[in-house]
């Protein structure tokens, strides 16, 4: 298989933006991982324990594309095996589906955190919280694992030229050598309909929050808006490209490259700096972390003269210890 989206944007210095954007998304992901592990009352709280799945989730997820285009700019060879293809296919679409559960299950406990406060604990308990993240990702293995078993068994001859930057379902299934219309249905049907029919159910649930909002006073009302404001953020900027390319008829426009280039490049970009910077409590995380790092350094830096009788302790200061871990029901009313 040929891509011949690459060849026809060779450029270093939209392959310098390439590694660029992928290291800003492994930072940002990474960092938001590593403070929730670190933080006892960021692990103990759900909608922290879904975040970090999210995290994880959007660091593969630009990992399977973005290093791939890169390398073939860099290099002039745009040519990808066809089981490379179609692993890329698979895992491209395994984990845009996972980020779709994913981002439902958030809503969910965004619902039962400021609709059913007195019962959050009880009912977003460990359990529950695993398995919706088991669920999101076992169901969207189920999900793309069909389909991908059928993009397999296709004929492909001819050209095998792909008119994309990567490989994706409309435009692989362009080159096969044999009707495809059942498999376009199928893939608009399924695909699609996960993507729309997860959007609505986000957008209903965000109606009734807000509707809830409305009866309560003044701070408590601002802070759950900015919790849910950067979810809903999130949500509009990864399901607008989703719904544009797999809610219609496969037909290659040029408009299709242009978004798909968005949906795993620029978009995992955004993401961390949403649920960095519009919350505050993982801010205050950021900053306790990194100011323990740079004491635990300077510490460990300090010359043995300091460690004397006469004079003053490196250690002789103390800092007071970490919050206990706190019950979800109040962590989660702070953003």
């Amino acid at each position: 298989m040929v891509l011949l989206g690459l060849s026809q944007v060779l450029s270093l210095a939209l392959a310098s933006f390439l590694l660029l954007s992928y290291s800003a998304v492994l930072l940002g992901n990474l960092s938001i991982i590593l403070t929730i592990r670190a933080e006892p009352r960021l692990a103990a709280s759900p909608m922290y324990y879904l975040l970090g799945n999210l995290s994880l989730v959007d660091l593969c997820y630009t990992s399977v594309t973005t290093p791939r285009m890169a390398l073939g700019l860099l290099s002039g060879h745009a040519t990808i095996p066809l089981g490379e293809c179609l692993g890329h296919l698979f895992f491209l679409h395994f984990l845009g589906c996972t980020k779709i559960f994913l981002l439902t299950a958030m809503a969910y406990d965004r619902y039962v955190a400021i609709c059913q406060p007195l019962h959050y604990t009880t009912i977003m308990g460990y359990r529950t919280c695993a398995g919706l993240v088991a669920g999101s990702w076992m169901g969207a293995l189920a999900h793309f694992l069909v389909q991908t078993l059928l993009a397999a068994t296709l004929p492909y001859c001819g050209p095998n030229r792909i008119d994309h930057y990567f490989c994706d379902v409309a435009p692989l299934l362009g080159v096969a050598c044999t009707d495809t219309s059942l498999m376009e249905i199928l893939v608009v049907s399924d695909t699609g309909a996960i993507s729309l029919g997860c959007f609505l159910v986000l957008l209903v649930s965000y109606g009734v929050i807000l509707a809830t909002l409305r009866r309560r006073f003044a701070e408590g009302r601002r802070k759950a808006l900015s919790t849910c404001t950067a979810h809903l953020m999130v949500v509009a900027i990864f399901f607008g490209p989703c719904i544009f390319i797999y809610t219609r008829p496969f037909s290659t426009i040029p408009a299709d490259k242009v978004v798909s280039l968005l949906a795993t490049v620029v978009i995992p970009v955004l993401n961390p700096l949403i649920y960095t910077l519009r919350n505050t409590e993982m801010k205050g995380s950021m900053r306790q972390l990194w100011g323990k790092q740079m004491v635990s350094d300077d510490s460990s830096t300090a010359p043995f003269s300091t460690r004397g009788g006469s004079g003053v302790s490196a250690h002789s200061e103390e800092r007071p210890p970490l919050l206990s871990p706190l019950p979800c029901s109040l962590q989660h009313s702070t953003p």
